[in-house]
């Protein structure tokens, strides 16, 4: 749950430049969070190399692979209906069509896929994608192919992605795998395994290529960004075992941020996920010090109240969350603060409720992504625990929470009209091909009307009204990060 799903990206496809010496068409589409859709663009990347050019024709397709998300019942009940849809195509049109499952659902439901229900080809956990030559040869053979095995040491940092989603100015660059908290509600363990860091000089790598290309923006991107741990490879649990030399020499994100901060200073930075456990002050220094490090936090509670967070096994209580709250305040100008909120978990009593509400009130989130409790198969909460919080009530629940970050939401984005800010284009607005639209550094969407400018400047908007999901403005110039030009 504590992974962003953007509903408009859902089920995307793609259709990137061909290369001529490839003969078979792959069909790719991605559900999930941000880090599937960094993973399509690893396992594109990885079948170019053995002769798949991309279609967004399922039809032509040799290979269809759908890469999948156990997070939202919803996602793998859409998922199972695409599967469906894919074998039709096979039955009525492509019989040498071959389908396959990537990610988090793969892992969880290989068997079945593969033996009762007989839906795929292939199955391909999220640490087994280098493996994808060798389980294509399988399938061309006639037999199924299967890897899900987790692993301690992939990292994908030796793989340049191909970028599949891309506007051109913002990328994702991944720079954690896997995750050690175990939420009691989260499968996430459970299907990319425990927490290992990619090494910084692949990630800079990485970075540099992309400011080559003419990106602008990069989020790094794992399950828990502030675990990241690079001592030399390995799990992070692992650490307390490295030599002493190994230890003194890790790199922590902190660390990380400053030195991808330094190392491109006319480039913004982003990550997204924060735990509230594992944020350090460090890190809020660290984002203080860089002026190209945006202003913003995704902080996942989950729930105001300390009973239910136990039931959680969120390791933080609702007086930890708010003191950190108050830190960030403190050491960050202007820093917008996002949530992930779970209304109707097992147990959850109306005093729980108020306590979400309340500790809602008391930070003013800029915005979130608000869920009723779905119990997910193989967590700790479905295991163990009666989803006993009837949908009638987790629904009305769920509306008052909605209620409270409308309103919040509201005053944030109201904080902004009459100040100038600092705002990256990239792309039309959806409401007019007159308007540009981008994010000013505390990830708020602003529209303002396009004059000279172009996709992937930089550019001083006058915030003159608002929403509260969008700054409406007028552009006064470019920003110092594009250059020194200036328009009156």
């Amino acid at each position: 749950m504590e992974k962003v799903i953007e509903e408009e990206k859902q089920g995307t496809t793609v259709q990137l430049n061909d290369k001529k010496e490839n003969g078979r068409k792959l069909y790719i589409e991605s559900y999930g969070c941000q880090m599937n859709f960094s993973d399509s663009e690893i396992v594109a990347s990885i079948l170019a190399k053995e002769g798949f050019n991309t279609t967004n024709t399922l039809e032509e397709a040799d290979l269809v692979l759908v890469n999948t998300c156990s997070i939202r019942e919803k996602a793998e009940q859409t998922v199972r209906k695409r599967l469906e849809k894919f074998n039709r195509v096979k039955e009525r049109e492509n019989p040498n069509m071959k389908v396959g499952v990537l990610g988090c659902m793969a892992e969880r439901l290989k068997s079945k896929f593969l033996e009762e229900e007989k839906i795929v080809d292939m199955v391909v956990g999220p640490d087994a994608y280098k493996d994808l030559p060798n389980l294509v040869a399988e399938i061309d053979e006639g037999r199924d192919a299967v890897n899900v095995i987790l692993s301690k040491e992939e990292t994908y940092g030796d793989v340049a992605p191909v970028r599949l989603h891309s506007n051109g100015v913002t990328a994702f660059v991944s720079i954690t795998r896997g995750c050690d908290n175990m939420c009691t509600f989260c499968v996430v363990p459970f299907t990319r395994g425990r927490e290992r860091s990619r090494d910084p000089q692949s990630i800079l790598e990485e970075i540099q290529d992309l400011v080559n290309k003419g990106f602008k923006e990069v989020t790094l991107l794992g399950q828990n960004v502030d675990s990241y741990l690079w001592y030399g490879g390995g799990l992070k649990k692992d650490f307390k075992k490295a030599s002493p030399m190994a230890q003194a020499t890790a790199v922590d994100f902190a660390k990380l941020l400053h030195i991808v901060a330094k190392a491109q200073p006319n480039l913004r930075v982003r990550f997204s996920t924060s735990n509230p456990q594992d944020i350090s002050d460090d890190v809020l220094h660290a984002m203080a010090a860089h002026r190209n490090i945006c202003n913003y936090i995704h902080l996942p509670v989950q729930s105001g109240s300390d009973r239910i967070l136990k039931e959680m096994n969120r390791l933080h209580t609702r007086q930890e969350y708010m003191d950190l709250i108050d830190r960030i305040h403190d050491i960050i100008e202007d820093c917008a603060i996002s949530q992930d909120m779970i209304a109707g978990f097992p147990t959850e009593t109306e005093e729980d409720h108020q306590d979400t509400l309340s500790l809602m009130e008391y930070v003013k989130y800029d915005y979130g992504f608000m869920f009723a409790y779905s119990e997910r198969p193989g967590t700790m909460a479905a295991r163990k625990m009666e989803d006993d919080v009837p949908e009638e009530v987790k629904k009305r629940r769920l509306s008052e929470i909605i209620d409270v970050q409308r309103r919040t939401g509201l005053e944030r984005a109201q904080y902004f009209v009459g100040k100038t800010v600092e705002v990256l284009i990239e792309k039309e607005s959806k409401r007019s091909d007159q308007h540009w639209a981008g994010r000013n550094s505390q990830n708020y969407m602003t529209v303002f009307p396009k004059g000279n400018f172009k996709v992937g400047d930089f550019v001083m908007v006058k915030i003159t009204d608002c929403t509260s999901a969008t700054l409406i403005g007028e552009a006064v110039g470019y920003s110092d990060m594009t250059g020194p030009i200036t328009i009156k």
